[in-house]
């Protein structure tokens, strides 16, 4: 078997070893199916490793050079064969082995946690993988000497898409990304050979504010109580309708107020996620009493960052609002 992938690898053009812009997911609210399909658990810093027979680079999608970002990973680049270009993405593991984001986040302190899954090879002893079809591919990739534990393979599913999406939902992972087993890795592009499914959470919050727009909310400003303080966590503008906007002006507009009613508002210094909420953009707000609620749905919730993604709807509610499992305090609405 290794001969005859050797002989195969041996006839397909040669080309340097460098960075190659990812070939892009398509999102979609449901996943592809049939026997062409394969699925793989999305996980969470897309990043392109390259290996030349001088230097080895751990590059972000965008072309940065991310070795002083996660030294370990590109310590364990060093140990691949000269002129190998792979595709993968960068995880920090918790104790029990599961992605965790927020410990991503702090690269430096959890450096010791990093790891690099690894999905395509796109290069392989200075020839090009590209135009052989996935499943070819990874063949390759399987026979590929890793030599360090921080550089693994992403595991393929060929189970139904049910079923994939039962266990991502039970492991509350990220999201699913679906492949055609027959897909040409087509650099930089959206083809629809790939796509990813993300399995948001849904989370209660207060609004506190909103930003004018052309159907009267071009997002809305929320946040959560911390005891008796009431703390900003995110603006949202997804997820709205023009009806849906009108709609949520209506019920804003008789609760409108002079003053922020947020604790820790300007923001200041730099946002992980987005712009900062400093003072200059504070004079485009309309603040009001937080007495009405929203259900947004988001990728990751961790206390003090967070990664908003969409509106859902609203409610008003005179009761304790529930708090998501990883908050430590709760949504109290005042009515």
């Amino acid at each position: 078997m290794e001969r005859k992938l050797r002989a195969r690898l041996d006839a397909l053009p040669r080309t340097e070893a460098s960075f190659i812009e990812p070939m892009e997911c398509g999102l979609v609210s449901k996943l592809p199916e049939g026997p062409d399909w394969t699925y793989e658990v999305k996980l969470d810093d897309r990043a392109m490793g390259v290996k030349t027979s001088r230097e080895a680079i751990i590059y972000s999608r965008n072309c940065k050079n991310f070795n002083k970002r996660y030294p370990y990973i590109a310590e364990a680049l060093g140990y691949l064969p000269a002129d190998t270009v792979i595709d993968g993405e960068i995880v920090a593991l918790d104790d029990s082995g599961r992605p965790d984001f927020h410990r991503l986040q702090h690269f430096v302190a959890e450096a010791a946690r990093i790891h690099y899954f690894v999905f395509d090879l796109l290069i392989s002893n200075g020839r090009d993988l590209t135009k052989l079809p996935l499943s070819e591919r990874r063949k390759h990739l399987a026979a590929l000497e890793l030599r360090s534990p921080r550089i693994r393979i992403s595991e393929q599913f060929d189970i139904p898409a049910a079923d994939m999406v039962l266990a991502i939902r039970q492991q509350q992972l990220e999201g699913v990304v679906a492949k055609r087993k027959s897909s040409l890795y087509e650099a930089g592009k959206r083809t629809g050979s790939w796509s990813k499914m993300r399995l948001n959470r849904g989370q209660e919050f207060v609004i506190g504010g909103f930003i004018p727009g052309p159907h009267g909310v071009d997002s809305i400003i929320v946040g959560y109580y911390r005891g008796k303080d009431f703390v900003y966590v995110a603006r949202v503008r997804n997820g709205f309708v023009p009806a849906t906007r009108r709609m949520v002006y209506e019920k804003l507009k008789p609760l409108i107020i002079d003053k922020s009613p947020f604790v820790n508002l300007p923001e200041t210094g730099r946002a992980r996620w987005g712009d900062i909420l400093d003072l200059e953009k504070m004079r485009k707000c309309v603040w009001v009493r937080p007495e009405f609620v929203g259900v947004v749905e988001f990728l990751e919730w961790t206390e003090g960052e967070k990664t908003v993604s969409h509106y859902t709807r609203s409610s008003n509610t005179t009761g304790e609002v529930s708090d998501h499992t990883s908050l430590s305090s709760s949504l109290r609405p005042r009515i």
